[in-house]
């Protein structure tokens, strides 16, 4: 009797003070506090909304195309689908503008985005598609007077630009850093998607740095889950200050609208970017002179190295300032003045916010040795980028899924191969024909069908020929064994 009696005031007691416990430890989470904590919440929310949204502008761009005699819908295809603002807006936003047959009418697409104001003389902070080849650009504000805007400064490679409207003592918001950014912080996305004036929606910073989208030339996104629509281009991206640390961009979607990821540009690069557009009407970038391409395993133990941390120069581009400083094929560019390089669009971002002229240090491995090297950085030109081809150091076979490129002096030399012999794999995808086949990254091709190939586009019509017969053989070199790998493209 007296055991039970025991057992039972134990049962009663250990729940009580197992409650006291948790209310000792978590006493914000208990029901008392619970609504308190909300309600601070709930205002500071709102505090963020009401101190940026005044400072959001709608920006409509119009462009002037005319149809000939005889031309219809159809033939209306090409601009559309080429259009600056489509890949933000969606194929289901430019039905609309699409008109009927008719000689010499001229058609006026509009374009609908955000911006937000940074100087209470009118300067709007915005991206380049929203504005670029526009013949007129309208901005409103949140007191609703529209303006006729002029454009300041265009810079495509950041989808950047900034446009100017005749008004003064107008809103501003502050540009914060976003440097200091952290994945998990609140954030919140303002702007006006599908037209709808100043929505606010708020989420978290997903990732910061992003590279290899395939937007813009210069990438280190923001990837943020606040929901992106269309409309919300050149928007702020605002944190619990109040602060804009980006600027919304673009949307990873196979809808067209929302989806959970989207992407910003930093508001540190984009501050530098509208100081240069103001100041000069452009933005003068720095040229190393290399071509680059990240590391994978493969490559990174052909080199003798443990990790895949840094850029691997394929080519260094005569005269350039890399060639003076005696950097080679082959070299792995660690670190850019002390700064570790994470990869090749790392290290084009490092190097692109160098002012010409000034001087570098690059830290480089070479023959399993780091050595530090000095150099003195020239201008991205539109000749120097001409001369250098970094617009495509690769090519993707889309029959085969793979991404090949000409083989490294450094990387043959190491394969015993002769200059110009094979292409090398830069990239396989994991479902593609050629990861299929067994081709792996760091494989150098010798053969197709028999035939010798050193020339990417020459191999790349020998695929698509190839797929006629439904089926391919290749000759590969991996490691210093040479080997056969065949399989059907039907």
């Amino acid at each position: 009797m007296t055991r039970s009696l025991v057992k039972a005031k134990s049962l009663f007691y250990f729940p009580l003070l197992a409650i006291i416990s948790v209310s000792l430890i978590f006493p914000v989470f208990s029901f008392a506090s619970a609504p308190v904590v909300l309600k601070q919440l709930n205002d500071a929310f709102v505090q963020v909304a009401e101190k940026v949204k005044p400072a959001v502008v709608n920006i409509s761009s119009t462009r002037k195309e005319v149809v000939s005699a005889g031309e219809g819908t159809p033939d209306l295809e090409p601009f559309f689908k080429n259009h600056p603002f489509k890949d933000f807006f969606g194929d289901e936003f430019f039905k609309k503008f699409k008109k009927g047959p008719g000689e010499g009418k001229e058609l006026r697409p509009q374009g609908m985005g955000s911006g937000v104001i940074v100087s209470p003389e009118g300067l709007i902070l915005t991206n380049a598609h929203v504005v670029k080849d526009a013949d007129e650009i309208k901005v409103t504000v949140s007191d609703k007077r529209s303006y006729d805007a002029k454009v300041v400064g265009i810079d495509v490679e950041s989808d950047i630009a900034v446009v100017k409207i005749d008004a003064k003592e107008l809103p501003i918001a502050k540009l914060g850093d976003s440097g200091k950014l952290q994945v998990g912080e609140i954030v919140f996305a303002i702007g006006n998607p599908f037209g709808l004036n100043r929505t606010v929606t708020s989420g978290i910073v997903s990732a910061t740095g992003r590279t290899n989208v395939g937007i813009i030339g210069y990438e280190d996104f923001i990837q943020t889950d606040a929901a992106i629509n269309p409309g919300n281009s050149g928007g702020p991206l605002v944190n619990i200050d109040g602060e804009v640390i980006g600027i919304n961009t673009a949307i990873a979607s196979r809808s067209g609208g929302y989806q959970g990821v989207g992407f910003a540009i930093p508001s540190s690069s984009a501050h530098l970017i509208m100081d240069d557009l103001i100041k000069n009407g452009k933005v003068k970038r720095g040229l190393l002179g290399v071509n680059i391409q990240d590391l994978n395993e493969s490559l990174a133990k052909s080199f003798g190295k443990s990790d895949s941390e840094g850029a691997l120069v394929s080519q260094v581009i005569e005269g350039s300032p890399a060639e003076k400083a005696g950097i080679k094929a082959g070299d792995i560019i660690l670190k850019f003045n002390n700064e570790t390089v994470k990869g090749a669009a790392h290290l084009k971002n490092l190097v692109g916010k160098e002012k010409p002229g000034t001087s570098a240090t690059l830290n480089i491995y070479r023959d399993k040795k780091t050595m530090d090297v000095p150099v003195q950085i020239a201008e991205r030109t539109e000749k120097a980028i001409a001369s250098s081809g970094t617009g495509a150091p690769s090519t993707t076979s889309n029959d085969l899924g793979i991404e090949i490129e000409k083989v490294p002096a450094a990387v043959a030399s190491k394969m015993e191969l002769k200059e110009g012999q094979g292409l090398l794999v830069k990239d396989a995808s994991s479902d593609g024909y050629g990861a299929r086949m067994g081709l792996r990254p760091g494989d150098v091709i010798l053969e197709l069908d028999g035939t010798a190939v050193s020339d990417v586009n020459e191999f790349n019509k020998a695929v698509s020929q190839a797929k006629k017969n439904k089926v391919i053989r290749l000759k590969i070199q991996r490691g210093s064994a040479k080997i056969f790998l065949a399989g059907s493209l039907g």
